[in-house]
């Protein structure tokens, strides 16, 4: 069997060229918008309230900030109300900024859509536990978000958006 021949430069004339390494930097974490009201703060430490329903909305968002520089974004809403209304109102924005080298174009969006919302995930669901225990209320302790379920069901609700060719 023969060998492959040698370039000089010490790699072998046949073998793949070397790709790119991709390489991933945290530039920043913040709190981009955060609003927390508690409308009827009096009669909830008044009175026992009955068990309030909690209605929580997720969405991750993110957007290019320079040539190897983009935001990834996860909007967070919590509502808990019971038969007498809004107990509170949570909305935050927790962003980051990522440096991105090398990734190929094909799987940017995936990356800052799963995986960096998963980096950030743990300081928001802190952030949400202190906001919520500060406001006077037990903390709202989050589960483990599945970022890829999201983003597989903004794809798919994007593909149903999208007009659909005619047959005839």
């Amino acid at each position: 069997m023969a060998e492959p021949s040698d370039t000089g430069n010490g790699n072998p004339a046949n073998a793949p060229a070397a790709t790119p390494t991709v390489q991933v930097r945290i530039a920043g974490q913040y709190i981009k918008d955060l609003s927390f009201e508690n409308p009827r703060v009096g009669k909830a430490l008044d009175t026992a309230q009955d068990q309030p329903t909690l209605r929580v909305e997720v969405k991750v968002n993110a957007n290019q900030l320079g040539e190897r520089m983009f935001e990834s974004a996860i909007d967070f809403k919590a509502e808990a109300s019971n038969k007498s209304g809004v107990i509170y109102d949570l909305e935050i924005t927790y962003g980051g900024m990522f440096e991105v080298q090398g990734l190929p174009e094909q799987a940017l969006q995936p990356f800052l859509l799963v995986n960096c919302p998963s980096l950030l995930f743990p300081f928001l669901r802190r952030l949400v536990a202190d906001i919520t225990r500060e406001g006077g209320f037990p903390p709202l302790l989050l589960d483990p978000i599945d970022f890829a379920a999201l983003f597989i069901q903004r794809q798919q609700q994007q593909g149903a958006q999208a007009p659909q060719p005619r047959v005839n």
